[in-house]
């Protein structure tokens, strides 16, 4: 299959995407985890990044992190980029996702996925998009219907935003918007 062809494969999956789920350790981090002498932690976020979330739930997509850690930084960043939905400390990612869309009332083919690691796997291959970042484990790239240009961390959340965004018919105006 051609490039063209994937690219065509992913926009038109995207069509459907009512709900965009996000992994955070490097999917919206660069995967590396940051510890204080006192125990606490720090995470770094893109900018990039947040802007293209912000821009995806403002053409009515709904959002939702699903991660594996327990941070009160990512609940912070969740609040403050508009996220609907936050597990943290959930390994068992599908389980959780299971019930959620049960909640929204979507199926799997109305949700897209970024992740990076084996957590992910099992919603990556389950979802109507399952993507993998740029870095992404090997075996999980393998599995993804489509990989980022960029790293996690490095705008491949906002690249991730602006495919369903453009799929879905909602990329210009939402730049425009800032015109």
């Amino acid at each position: 299959m051609s490039t063209e062809d994937i690219s065509r494969n992913l926009l038109q999956r995207t069509q459907a995407i009512k709900l965009a789920v996000f992994d955070v350790d490097g999917v919206l981090t660069d995967g590396r985890l940051y510890f204080l002498e006192d125990g606490s932690e720090f995470k770094s976020f893109s900018t990039l990044d947040g802007q293209g979330i912000k821009m995806l739930i403002n053409s009515g997509v709904t959002t939702a992190i699903i991660t594996g850690r327990k941070s009160p930084v990512v609940e912070r960043r969740a609040k403050n980029l508009g996220i609907a939905h936050l597990f943290q400390g959930r390994e068992d990612k599908l389980v959780v996702l299971d019930g959620l869309i049960a909640e929204l009332g979507l199926s799997y083919e109305q949700v897209a996925y970024l992740g990076d690691d084996l957590p992910d796997l099992p919603v990556i291959r389950r979802v109507g998009l399952g993507m993998a970042v740029a870095n992404a484990n090997g075996f999980v790239r393998e599995h993804a219907d489509g990989i980022t240009q960029a790293r996690g961390g490095e705008g491949a959340a906002r690249e991730f935003c602006e495919l369903i965004l453009r799929g879905q018919g909602n990329l210009e105006a939402a730049q425009a918007a800032y015109l």
